[in-house]
């Protein structure tokens, strides 16, 4: 009979990507929004200025780097449903044609960043 081999190492190297994936996600973010990057990784919620900027780079690292809601939280140190939330209520923010237009912009130079502008 077959045996199977299990690599243990993969789940190790998906998170490593992953929070490599989410750390350009959230420089960009603090960078746009005048935030420091540790403030957006910190444990608490801080003020609704780092909030919004935590929810932000959590959305483009789901949306635009495609990481799973789960490998988003664990980098963030978040559980999957606060990602989900934090992606619904960003999702509803682009309603407003001004924020849209900056969610457009950091989408377009995160791909460039990551190399996943579409040709």
């Amino acid at each position: 009979m077959e045996q199977l081999h299990h690599d243990h190492s993969a789940p190790f190297l998906a998170v490593r990507h992953t929070q490599s994936a989410v750390r350009h996600a959230a420089n960009l973010v603090a960078q746009h929004a005048s935030v420091d990057i540790s403030s957006i990784f910190h444990s608490s919620r801080c003020g609704i200025t780092t909030a919004r900027a935590r929810q932000l780079a959590m959305y483009l690292a789901h949306v635009v780097l495609g990481e799973s809601l789960t490998d988003v939280g664990l980098a963030f140190g978040r559980d999957r449903t606060t990602v989900s939330y934090a992606c619904n209520l960003i999702e509803d923010l682009r309603d407003d044609v001004a924020f849209d237009r900056e969610v457009t912009d950091l989408e377009m130079r995160l791909q460039t960043l990551v190399g996943l502008a579409h040709v």
